[in-house]
C-alpha cells in the first residue's frame, strides 16, 4: 500500500476553494485548481514513496507491471494501469467535448505518429468516463430528443435560429442532431456574434423559475460570462441539461457529447487524455474531428449504485467497460475486507477517516482528500473507520465473467 501525492492541474476553470478545502489546505489557493489526478498517466503521474525512495506511480507500474497490476490486467492493457481517478472542481464551465472509442483512438493516434505531425490525439487509448457528484454538479450530457430540441430553440424566438429548427423538423433519425450541431458550429463567421448575442439575450429573458427550459437557459446566460461570443453557448441548447445530487453518477460512453458546467465530482476514466473540443474553451478546438467522432445515438445514462457485500454500506457503480469499476463504502465504525479485494486499486477518502490494514504490520490511515495505491500483490486488505471511501479498480474481463486481476 502506497500513500499517493496527487497532481493538481491548474486549469483556468478550476476552483480556488474546493480542492484546497478537501485536502485541508489554506483557502483560497493562489491560483485556480481544477483537477486532482490520482493515477499513472504520463501527463500527471501521482507521486509516492516506496522503500525510502521517491518515485511516481507510473515508475512503479512500468518497473513491474505483473507485480503491480496482476498478470491478466498487465497483459490486457500492455503493462499500463487502465484507469485514472480524478477529483474535478469546476468553478467555470468546461468545454463541449467528446472522446473516441478504442479503434478510433488507436487508428487516429497511429496516423498522427506516422505523419510526424501534431494532432488532437494525446495517445492511442479510449476515454470512457464515470462522473460521481461530490457536491451538486451541473452537466450537459447527450443530445436532447429531436422534438425537444426543436421546442427549446423555437421558444427562444430568435429569427437566426430558424434554419436550424427547420433542419431538425425536416430530418429523421439521430443523425439530424449531428447535422444541427454542425450547422451551429460552422455558422458563417460574419454572423456569429449576432447569433450568439441574440440567443444569450433571449435566454436571459426566459431564465425565470416558472418558465419552460429555464435551467438550460439560465446555464447559457451564466456560461456567457466566461465565454462571451462562443458558438458553444448555442450548441449547448442541443444537449440535455442535468443537475446531479451528491452520490448520483453519469456514465459517458465513447461518442457521447457532453460538458461539465459547475460542481465538485469524482471522475473515473480510462487512462487517456484524448479530448476533442468544439466550444466553451480557450484550448484548441477541432470541429471536423469532433463531428466525426460524435455519435448522436449515444445516450449518457445515469448510473444507480447497487448494494454489494462489503464492510459498512458498500455499493458498486456498474459501467459496461473493462478499464474501470468504482465502489463506494460508507463506514460508521465498522470494518471488514476491502472491496474490491484484488487487482490494482486506488482508494480515495472523500470524508472522515479510515484505516487500511494488510497483514500485521502494514497499516495506512487516510483522511479526507487522501488516496493510496494498492497493487495486485496487496491482498487480504481490511478497512475500518468512519468516513466515505471510494475504490477504483479495473473493470470486467472481455468475456464479462468477472474483474480483471
Amino acid at each position: 500500500m502506497d500513500l499517493l501525492q496527487p497532481v493538481i492541474k491548474p486549469y483556468a476553470w478550476g476552483s480556488h476553494e474546493a480542492l484546497a478545502r478537501l485536502q485541508g489546505r489554506r483557502t483560497p489557493s493562489a491560483g485556480p485548481e481544477a483537477e486532482l489526478w490520482m493515477g499513472a498517466h504520463p501527463s500527471g503521474p501521482a507521486g509516492m514513496t516506496r522503500g525510502g525512495r521517491e518515485l511516481t506511480l507510473l515508475d512503479a507500474v512500468s518497473g513491474g507491471p505483473e507485480r503491480e497490476l496482476g498478470a491478466a490486467c498487465a497483459r490486457r492493457f500492455g503493462g499500463r494501469l487502465p484507469f485514472l481517478l480524478k477529483v474535478l472542481a469546476a468553478e467555470q464551465p468546461l468545454s463541449i467535448q467528446v472522446h473516441p472509442d478504442r479503434e478510433q483512438a488507436r487508428s487516429a493516434f497511429a496516423a498522427q505518429q506516422a505523419d510526424g505531425r501534431h494532432g488532437p490525439y494525446a495517445d492511442g487509448w479510449p476515454k470512457p468516463e464515470l462522473l460521481c457528484a461530490l457536491s451538486r454538479f451541473e452537466v450537459l450530457a447527450g443530445f436532447r430528443g429531436r422534438e425537444e430540441a426543436v421546442r427549446v430553440l423555437e421558444d427562444l424566438e430568435v429569427g437566426r435560429l430558424h434554419p436550424v429548427v427547420a433542419l431538425l423538423r425536416a430530418g429523421a433519425g439521430d443523425q439530424v442532431l449531428t447535422d444541427a450541431l454542425r450547422a451551429v458550429l460552422e455558422w458563417p463567421r460574419d454572423d456569429r456574434a449576432a447569433l450568439v448575442r441574440g440567443v444569450v439575450e433571449s435566454c436571459r429573458r426566459r431564465a425565470r423559475p416558472d418558465g419552460p427550459h429555464a435551467e438550460a437557459y439560465a446555464a447559457v446566460e451564466r456560461m456567457s460570462r466566461h465565454h462571451p461570443g462562443d458558438l458553444g453557448l448555442v450548441a449547448s441548447l442541443l444537449l440535455n441539461h442535468r443537475v446531479l445530487e451528491p452520490g448520483e453518477a453519469l456514465f459517458m460512453p465513447a461518442g457521447g457529447l457532453h460538458a461539465y458546467v459547475r460542481g465538485v465530482g469524482l471522475e473515473l476514466l480510462a487512462n487517456s487524455d484524448n479530448v476533442l473540443r468544439a466550444g466553451l474553451t480557450a484550448k484548441e478546438v477541432n470541429v471536423p474531428e469532433l463531428l466525426r467522432i460524435t455519435n448522436p445515438a449515444v445516450h449518457v445514462p445515469e448510473v444507480t449504485p447497487t448494494s454489494v457485500p462489503g464492510p459498512g454500506s458498500t455499493q458498486l457503480y456498474d459501467c459496461p467497460v473493462e478499464e474501470f469499476s468504482l465502489h463506494r463504502t460508507r463506514l460508521d465504525g465498522q470494518g471488514g475486507p476491502l472491496v474490491p479485494s484484488a487487482g490494482p486499486r486506488i482508494a480515495f477518502c472523500a470524508d472522515g477517516w479510515v484505516r487500511l490494514r494488510a497483514g500485521r504490520t502494514d497499516h495506512l490511515g487516510l483522511g479526507a482528500g487522501d488516496s493510496c495505491f494498492l497493487s495486485a500483490s496487496d491482498d487480504s486488505v481490511l478497512v475500518e473507520g468512519e468516513g466515505t471511501l471510494f475504490v477504483a479498480a479495473a473493470g470486467l474481463s472481455p468475456a464479462g465473467r468477472g474483474p480483471l486481476r
